[in-house]
């Protein structure tokens, strides 16, 4: 059973549609979890950066601490699993004495050391060490908390220095290949000395330099201290467009594969619709022809019949006309045999033809008379070769056989007498001799809609109520692919209700 072709489109234009939307979803995903990447990376960049700073600090610290004295800062979990900071010094303190006439400089050391602090903002775990490490984001979060401790430590003995943190953020977001303008902020919020209102100081400013954010702007901020009172901000400009840039290759990828995939599947419904248009036409044509087939050899058989049973042979009169009558439709079931066998031969590889020199004026007279002697209505066929002896080098069956289908038609498409002018002439163009064999007919015409369709396989131009014209849309199909094959070109003129004119042109020997 053959599913129909309406259904076939249908799945398949189903299926496209199914292709396109889980590619949609597909990079929709990719682009939201690119944003999710690049957003935590830059906030991971100002914290790495926050912890760099601190390390740059506690080494200029060391640096000191060789000249003055000893500073340490230490954080942790005690047993209790409760964080805590720890500060000491260890200061060089200078004394003088005074033995007998010379002072004496004596070095003694003096410790200092905090009590344990344990930051309200900290981390508290009431389970225990162990229940911190359960997830990444966990452990993520208890590093920032301890980043946190070492800040309310180190703060106290050196401000961050906003300057060096700045060329450090700079610095990260090039090694994770961000290329972003920003502007970077540090400040601080707190409430004034009665709690009654909230105030945010801008510390300080940095950034790239000239960059002034937009209205649609987006901030990334890093809350440092343990009170969540300093914070550095970073503001840039939203990030859509920098993501869609690193996606390039895979959007442009993804297009192309939706374009080869829309063009294959365009292609498929195409072919499949014009299977189907084939199927019919040949349906239409296997019915037309054994139509076509069928009448000469009823008509021949039924005339035979009467010679032969009903005595007709013995009046001569209708003996010719019976006689005549067979042999018009034995030529008529002949071409249309020869018109088919053609068609056939045409589509096969060892198919050649036979080219001569043809004189038209030998050909066409006979084939004129022909044509009248067949035609069911009054015809008047008249013939211009100039010069007399103007050849066309070709296969002369099947170029009478082109000439017949042409006259043909022009006896059948026109309305009442058939007037026929057939003219032929040699032509110059581009430097090359063509033989032009025009045919003229004053029938019904074609409309300039149909008229790039005449030559199709099956093709027959509609004619409504105005005459039942009788054909199997080969004939021009034929005339049109042994033209070609003849190295040739035809064309059709026409306009409705003034007639068809039929152009041949074939090359010249002496230009082969």
């Amino acid at each position: 059973m053959k599913l129909p072709s309406k259904y076939i489109v249908l799945l398949v234009v189903l299926s496209l549609a199914g292709i396109f939307a889980y590619q949609a979803y597909w990079l929709t995903g990719l682009y939201r979890t690119m944003r999710t990447d690049l957003e935590r990376n830059i906030i991971e960049a100002i914290r790495i950066s926050d912890y760099n700073e601190m390390l740059i600090r506690i080494e200029r610290l060391q640096e000191r601490n060789r000249e003055h004295g000893e500073m340490s800062v230490s954080t942790g979990f005690d047993s209790e699993g409760k964080q805590f900071v720890r500060s000491s010094t260890v200061l060089h303190q200078v004394s003088d004495t005074v033995i007998e006439g010379f002072t004496a400089q004596n070095d003694t050391l003096r410790r200092v050391e905090t009590d344990t602090v344990r930051p309200q903002a900290m981390l508290h775990a009431n389970e225990g060490f162990d229940m911190m490490l359960h997830n990444q984001s966990t452990m993520t979060g208890m590093a920032i908390y301890l980043q946190r401790g070492l800040h309310s430590g180190l703060d106290i003995m050196t401000s961050p220095e906003f300057s060096v943190y700045d060329s450090l953020v700079s610095a990260r977001l090039r090694e994770l290949n961000i290329p972003i303008r920003y502007r970077l902020q540090y400040l601080y919020s707190g409430y004034d000395v009665n709690d009654r209102w909230l105030y945010t100081d801008t510390l300080a400013t940095g950034g790239t330099p000239g960059y002034t954010p937009g209205t649609d702007a987006v901030s990334y901020q890093y809350a440092f201290s343990s009170s969540g009172h300093d914070v550095y901000r970073l503001t840039t400009e939203p990030l859509s467009g920098l993501v869609l840039r690193q996606m390039a290759g895979i959007l442009a990828t993804s297009l192309v594969i939706l374009i080869i995939l829309g063009f294959s599947f365009w292609y498929l419904i195409r072919t499949i619709l014009r299977q189907k248009t084939l199927e019919e036409m040949k349906s239409d044509f296997t019915n037309n022809i054994t139509h076509e087939l069928k009448t000469p050899i009823a008509v021949a058989y039924a005339a035979t019949d009467a010679l032969l049973n009903f005595q007709q042979a013995d009046n001569p009169a209708k003996r010719e006309r019976y006689l005549r009558i067979c042999q018009e439709q034995l030529q008529r079931l002949g071409g249309l045999v020869e018109q088919i066998l053609s068609m056939s031969m045409e589509r096969r590889k060892t198919f050649r033809l036979k080219l001569e020199e043809v004189r038209l004026s030998d050909l066409l007279p006979a084939l004129a008379e022909q044509h009248k002697l067949k035609a069911d209505k009054p015809t008047d066929i008249r013939l211009d070769i100039t010069p007399a002896d103007l050849t066309a080098y070709a296969d002369r069956t099947h170029l009478s056989n082109i000439l017949s289908n042409l006259l043909d038609n022009a006896v059948k498409y026109s309305a009442g007498k058939a007037d026929i002018v057939v003219s032929c002439h040699f032509v110059e163009h581009d430097g090359q001799k063509y033989t032009e064999i025009s045919v003229l007919d004053h029938g019904i015409g074609i409309a300039r809609d149909r008229l790039p369709h005449v030559f199709d396989k099956f093709y027959r131009v509609p004619t409504g109520n105005l005459h039942e014209v009788k054909g199997y849309g080969l004939g021009l199909f034929y005339v049109k692919t042994m033209v070609e094959k003849h190295n040739g070109t035809v064309e059709v003129r026409s306009e409705p209700g003034r007639g068809s004119e039929f152009i041949i042109k074939l090359r010249m020997k002496d230009e082969e």
